[in-house]
């Protein structure tokens, strides 16, 4: 991250009674940057937007935003706007008049207010339904003028509370890349929350993990797939093999299996994803087992491979009609990536 901070957030916690639902959050926010805050339900994601926007108090901790301390700041002193999951469009109103409608209440000039939402309404593409009502537009535009009426006012961070869930799996792919274009084009810090993997994957310059409350891994797409730091990380994002193994003398045991590690001595964990588990056909840890289960994925399946021992390996291979019988694979020993084991919490 070479850009400068634009948000900081500082040791922020917040419990509802006894239930604590963010603990000691810190992160840095980039100016221009698009970060996903990623988690399952009730991993506090949405409860740490709305921190942000002012609609929530936190417990302790603070946020500051380009040098000015936020969190004592009421919401209509922030410059920060947040849509919404529901879109919330009035529908007697125009396109253009729902993304002037903050303006005019701000008794803003109605030149300034032709002027911004016409810039707004080209910024997401929607100029030519700018007389249109919202039942007379699709989800996917109907998403467009709840940007433009955010973007109008010309916050310097945007927050975005899962905008795409309401919308079909085609559409929502569709702006998934439409939505990050976006972005690139009018500079904006976006945060955006997410339950979904693959949106964040696909979305985001980097990915705050949380899980119960808690940052497990902060990092781009690329490093939090490939070096995950935790067995939940894992887990949560694409599909892994665990392998719990013991250490001696720069080797790691797991069952059959044994590679050279740089670990010290003692009990290992190791994330190994399906699509670095191959077909033996050259230098490499081998292990030979037999295909137990087989799932459609488009190009390729996922494979279960029984390897004896209790050792069920997931591998990916190119797509065919049926996977049976017995096989050989082999992985890369670096392939084998350590990480902590996941704490349970309460």
């Amino acid at each position: 991250m070479n850009a400068p901070s634009l948000l900081s957030i500082r040791n922020v916690a917040k419990s509802f009674g006894k239930n604590s639902v963010l603990r000691n959050i810190s992160l840095e926010i980039a100016e221009g940057e698009f970060l996903t805050i990623l988690g399952e339900s009730g991993s506090g994601k949405t409860t740490l937007l709305r921190i942000i926007a002012g609609f929530e108090s936190a417990t302790s901790g603070e946020i500051w935003m380009g040098g000015e301390r936020l969190d004592p700041l009421p919401p209509y002193r922030r410059r920060v706007n947040t849509v919404f999951q529901q879109y919330a469009l009035f529908p007697h109103l125009s396109v253009a008049d729902n993304v002037g409608y903050g303006l005019k209440v701000a008794n803003l000039s109605r030149t300034e207010i032709s002027t911004r939402v016409e810039q707004a309404l080209a910024m997401v593409k929607m100029t030519a339904r700018a007389n249109a009502k919202p039942s007379q537009i699709s989800g996917g535009q109907q998403q467009r003028v709840a940007l433009a009426r955010a973007l109008v006012n010309r916050p310097r961070l945007l927050l975005l509370d899962e905008p795409l869930s309401a919308l079909d799996a085609n559409l929502r792919r569709q702006m998934q890349v439409e939505l990050k274009s976006l972005q690139r084009e009018v500079g904006i810090t976006f945060v955006f929350v997410t339950h979904d993997q693959e949106e964040a994957m696909v979305m985001s310059d980097r990915i705050a993990l949380l899980r119960m409350g808690e940052l497990e891994q902060v990092a781009s797409p690329r490093e939090i797939y490939n070096r995950p730091a935790t067995a939940y990380t894992a887990q949560f994002i694409g599909h892994t093999n665990l392998l719990q193994a013991q250490v001696q003398d720069g080797v790691a045991r797991c069952q059959s299996l044994a590679w050279k590690v740089s670990l010290p001595d003692g009990p290992a964990l190791f994330s190994l994803r399906p699509e670095n588990v191959r077909f033996a056909s050259g230098d490499g840890v081998r292990i030979r087992g037999t295909v137990q289960q087989q799932a459609f994925h488009g190009a390729t399946d996922l494979l279960r491979i029984d390897c004896g021992e209790g050792l069920v390996l997931s591998m990916r291979a190119a797509s065919r009609e049926n996977w049976t019988g017995k096989v050989e694979l082999q992985f890369q020993p670096e392939d084998a990536i350590p990480v902590r084991a996941s704490q349970e919490r309460t």
